[in-house]
């Protein structure tokens, strides 16, 4: 069956706010139509630090701020651009999720930026906070500027700043558009409410932790639950005489029977959170039966070897019986030890593991194990270990609640703006 004739292409969002029902559906719409590029410079500038515009910063501009004042490629920076309020700036900046760059709104008080960047403010027929979330999308915002992106000499990305308004978006009238940021902003204030919340709650357990576990060299904790306030001071011990410390393994990789069974192995890739309910690689029955060795759940797994070491300790509880690397290894509470607790103790005292590391072979980082087995540590009577251990577990669970909660919204957002912003489709003529 032959096509026909295809005509402008048009769209409707899946989503569409009721007083917009029966608007007329979104148009192709040249981008320079919406915006208007400044191209005034600013010779000599004086200008301070809350004047300049980051892409870290409050205001969601862009970075590259090193440059302003500074020397490059042997000539001084004495131009700058002056950005409004609700003023868009483009940077050419190569980023890992936007390789071609970021659109901004400048949300915040008048600041200036580099002339590296182009800075555009809208037209009578834009809403600038509208075209701020359409860009924030790495969909549109790279769809829409790869055709237009050229390779420099050196490879790199290049893209005249006069050349992004050339393209064409999709684009609603003016208060349709604002409906749809106003939407949206409002629930990038509830997702920032929510990040705030979850971090509250980290600092909190942070400090918290700092005042039940005691100071190096002391045996008394700073904070002390009502029913242990007169119990005996802590006991000094060594890591050694807590725990028994078992060593990881891998089976020989030649042999595809030992892999891919239904066994967790844990190696360094693993250990990014607390709690291991299970790993990204498994191990077969007939690997255990040749040699590797699991540990119960309740073992407390403590990264020996790896470059992560350089800058943290990974400490994780499993809660499964699991086997584990040679760069692992596993330290199984003895009677008297809550497991928890312990968990919970050597992450307060992470600042002193870390200190401990050597640099291995090729800048790995590397714990010993007889230094390890020699690391100090106070600890209380079985009963004031367990009261902790709850307390602090009951502070992660809620910690873990309310970060599902942040994740939830952003998905919820993602979702959001795929119903809001159609994609164009054809009609036929």
């Amino acid at each position: 069956m032959s096509m026909g004739k295809q005509g402008p292409k048009t769209a409707v969002p899946r989503l569409r706010f009721p007083e917009f029902h029966e608007a007329d559906s979104w148009k192709p719409t040249k981008l320079s139509e919406l915006l208007r590029e400044r191209k005034q410079r600013n010779r000599d500038l004086k200008f301070g630090t809350g004047e300049v515009l980051s892409v870290s910063g409050e205001h969601g501009c862009v970075n590259q701020i090193e440059l302003l004042g500074r020397s490059y490629a042997g000539a001084s920076v004495k131009e700058y651009h002056v950005v409004e309020t609700g003023d868009l700036v483009y940077t050419k900046s190569p980023l890992k999720k936007n390789p071609y760059g970021i659109i901004k709104e400048n949300k915040g008080e008048p600041g200036i930026v580099s002339t590296l960047y182009a800075v555009y403010h809208v037209t009578e027929s834009a809403h600038s906070t509208y075209l701020d979330h359409f860009f924030s999308r790495d969909f549109h915002l790279n769809s829409y500027l790869q055709p237009i992106v050229r390779k420099g000499a050196k490879n790199d990305m290049k893209v005249n700043n006069s050349a992004v308004l050339s393209g064409e978006v999709l684009a609603p009238n003016k208060l349709e558009q604002k409906k749809i940021a106003d939407c949206l902003t409002s629930l990038d204030g509830v997702i920032a409410a929510q990040g705030r919340k979850v971090e509250a709650l980290k600092a909190h357990k942070r400090g918290l932790m700092q005042q039940l576990f005691p100071r190096e060299g002391e045996t008394r904790p700073r904070l002390r639950f009502p029913e242990f306030r007169n119990a005996p001071e802590w006991s000094e011990s060594r890591l050694g005489q807590l725990v028994e410390l078992q060593s990881g393994a891998t089976p020989s990789k030649a042999n595809p029977e030992f892999w891919n069974g239904n066994i967790p192995w844990v190696s360094a890739k693993d250990m990014k959170q607390l709690f291991l309910e299970d790993s990204e690689d498994h191990i077969s029955s007939a690997a255990i039966e040749s040699g590797a060795k699991t540990v119960p759940s309740g073992s407390l797994l403590i990264l020996t070897r790896g470059m992560t070491l350089l800058k943290d300790v990974p400490i994780c509880v499993v809660r499964r019986d699991m086997a584990l690397n040679q760069d692992v290894k596993a330290l199984r509470p003895k009677n008297g030890v809550e497991s928890m607790f312990l968990a919970f103790l050597l992450i307060a005292s992470k600042e002193r593991l870390l200190a401990m590391v050597d640099i291995a072979g090729h800048g790995t980082g590397k714990l010993d194990t007889d230094g390890l087995r020699d690391f100090g540590l106070a600890i209380p009577k079985p009963e004031e270990q367990q009261r902790i251990a709850d307390c602090l577990a009951s502070l992660d669970n809620q910690i873990t609640a309310e970060t599902a909660r942040l994740a939830a919204l952003k998905t919820h957002k993602q979702g959001l703006m795929q119903q809001l912003f159609p994609v164009a489709e054809s009609v036929a003529a």
